[in-house]
């Protein structure tokens, strides 16, 4: 007699962007029956491609036999791939590989240009002699051990937050007050801003602002963020940039297709539009499509923005009323509070970003480029205390055709814009929690197209690019709120100022709902794909954990070995030897003597600091 198997555990995902396909990729690892919905028709979220044909009357994007060439390909969103064990690790855990699955990643052969207003161009990289030159050139002699003690600092909070941050979950105060964790935050700087600890190690502020711009990446200013992200100066100097050949979703397609031979079932052009509840509203049981169809399962994963969900998907929010008239529960209660909170937390920048076929190559612009604002400070104030455009904005120039020549026609550049720009001032339905002040954004967008302009021609002594222009798309912050559900057009996510990492954090498991958790750029451990990636991981093995089931990849040997020869393979001159305590009193009565010595060819006396000190 037959013993009837137990049915598998489902789980619905609610958006394909980065962390909804590792998380989904991850539950069907471990057995479930997974089903992503998504708005678009497309995968990929903010890294989804956009695409520009040809033109049809221009000559050069026409082959020789008069049929159109190749289109041009964008990146939507994220254009540079960092810390790419990140990424490695995803599909290690997956048994698989990126090149496993086709995934080719493209290493920059410099990491950046950076142009400042006064002509002088820098070019960080990851050749030190390259840097020590240049470093030199401005901060005198010392000015490159400086530099190799602020990647030294660098490199701890690398190690420290991949290790102890990235893999771990912080959900609550009681997990961060540890004599351990203490020790740790000590390394980690989270009080002090990435600027402030820059002056501790560079003279100049031109070097200060190569070493801070990054925070950017982030969504924040470097005089706001905390000195913790340095850690992608070292990942860019010590792993350096890439970029996945056919761009960003491509990477993101192979997940996909890791996910589906795994059992994952994806669901384009399927909006969600709330998720089911049970009757007292303690327990998320599916989702409701906004076609009417609905999905149950027994986990809910929302990859959609987190305040977007607190505030329409979830019972208590905006658009609950519409759907149901039914008393507030105490857990609708709890949202409908947590929500209006999360709408007061500071949100990352939003950017007005232009995407221009160009019918010509323009050599003086590398795979990324940097243009910094005269006036740092002012413009960063600008974007994230009057939530604007500065009057003399900094922005990011990426030219993918230069790096990989699919993007663009031949003989033509693919060309991104950037232009971090203050987020909206309402979220969409809740315009009466703010003031009735307005955002110009034609105009906006206007005088930061005219801004870009001028300064790369300026600044590279290129030809006024704009009659090379054969087709232009442009994603403003209201493009953002309405193609991806960011609230407020931030481009990613909430704030990462100190009171909004770690368990500050809104957290995996939802506010008040069972079975419902957070994966995403708002959520722990934070914003960017790779930080995305590792929280998927994250939120897998706490569904799995309360689930009571183990993660498949426990155990599993990493992606990438770092720790040198492992040891028990390792011959006598590899072997790992700790210092005794005998070592460190040898050490102790050497330096004595050192001293001692000293003191006698000096003709003094350890007491007599005068004449003893000022000799050595």
């Amino acid at each position: 007699m037959s013993t009837k198997q137990p049915a598998p555990r489902t789980a619905v995902v609610i958006g394909a962007g980065a962390g909804g396909i590792g998380t989904a990729a991850r539950l069907a690892k471990a057995g479930y029956q997974v089903t992503v919905v998504e708005k678009n028709n497309s995968i990929g979220g903010r890294c989804s491609l956009l695409h520009s044909s040809p033109s049809q009357s221009h000559p050069k994007t026409r082959s020789a036999a008069g049929s159109l060439r190749q289109e041009y390909r964008f990146d939507q969103g994220p254009s540079l791939l960092l810390l790419p064990n990140l990424f490695r690790e995803t599909f290690h855990d997956l048994d698989t590989s990126l090149e496993a699955e086709g995934v080719d990643l493209l290493r920059c052969p410099e990491n950046y240009q950076i142009f400042f207003h006064d002509g002088v161009v820098f070019k960080p990289c990851t050749d030190l002699a390259s840097m020590k030159a240049q470093i030199e050139h401005y901060e005198g002699k010392g000015g490159f051990e400086s530099y190799l003690g602020w990647m030294a600092e660098s490199h701890r909070h690398y190690e420290l937050s991949v290790e102890h941050v990235l893999h771990k979950n912080y959900d609550s105060i009681s997990t961060v007050l540890t004599p351990f964790f203490a020790k740790m935050a000590l390394k980690l700087h989270p009080f002090e801003s990435i600027w402030s600890r820059a002056c501790r190690y560079f003279k100049t502020d031109r070097l200060r602002r190569v070493f801070t711009f990054a925070t950017m990446y982030m969504g924040m200013s470097p005089y706001d963020a905390p000195s913790t992200y340095s850690l992608l100066q070292y990942t860019e100097a010590a792993e350096g940039i890439w970029y996945p050949r056919g761009g960003f979703q491509t990477l993101l397609a192979r997940l996909v297709d890791v996910g589906v031979r795994l059992g994952v079932n994806y669901r384009l052009s399927a909006p969600v539009k709330r998720v089911l509840t049970s009757p007292d509203g303690s327990t998320a049981v599916g989702v409701l499509l906004e076609s009417g169809e609905t999905i149950l399962a027994d986990t809910v994963v929302v990859n959609a923005d987190l305040v977007y969900a607190y505030s329409n998907l979830f019972p208590g929010s905006l658009k609950d009323d519409e759907i149901t008239k039914s008393a507030p529960t105490s857990s609708s209660k709890t949202i409908t509070s947590y929500a209006k909170s999360l709408r007061k937390k500071d949100a990352s920048c939003s950017s007005i970003s232009f995407y221009w076929s160009l019918s010509r190559k323009v050599p003086e612009l590398g795979v990324h480029n940097i243009f910094l604002a005269e006036e740092y400070k002012e413009s960063f104030d600008a974007i994230f205390k009057k939530q604007t455009l500065p009057d003399d904005p900094s922005f990011y120039v990426n030219v993918p055709s230069r790096i990989d020549p699919s993007a663009a026609p031949e003989g033509c550049d693919s060309v991104i814009v950037l232009v971090p720009v203050g987020h909206l001032l309402r979220t969409k339905g809740k315009e009466d929690e703010v003031s009735n002040e307005e955002q110009d954004w034609p105009s906006v967008v206007s005088r930061a197209r005219s801004a870009v302009l001028s300064t790369i021609s300026a600044r590279t002594g290129c030809e006024p690019l704009e009659k090379y222009i054969i087709n232009e798309m442009v994603n403003t912050p209201h493009t953002w709120e309405d193609k991806f559900n960011l609230d407020k057009g931030a481009i990613l996510g909430l704030s990462h100022n100190f009171f909004n990492v770690l368990c500050f954090r809104p957290t995996i498991r939802a506010k008040g709902i069972k079975n419902a958790y957070f994966v995403g750029a708002s959520t722990y451990p934070g914003t960017g794909v790779p930080i995305v990636l590792a929280g998927a991981k994250i939120t897998t093995e706490e569904i799995l954990r309360d689930a009571g089931v183990e993660a498949p990849w426990k155990g599993k040997e990493p992606a990438v070995q770092d720790q040198g020869v492992p040891q028990e393979r390792a011959g006598p001159l590899d072997r790992l030897k700790a210092r005794t305590f005998t070592d460190e009193i040898v050490l102790l009565l050497l330096a004595l003597l050192v001293l001692l010595v000293a003191a006698v060819l000096f003709g003094g006396q350890l007491g007599e600091r005068g004449n003893f000190y000022s000799r050595l």
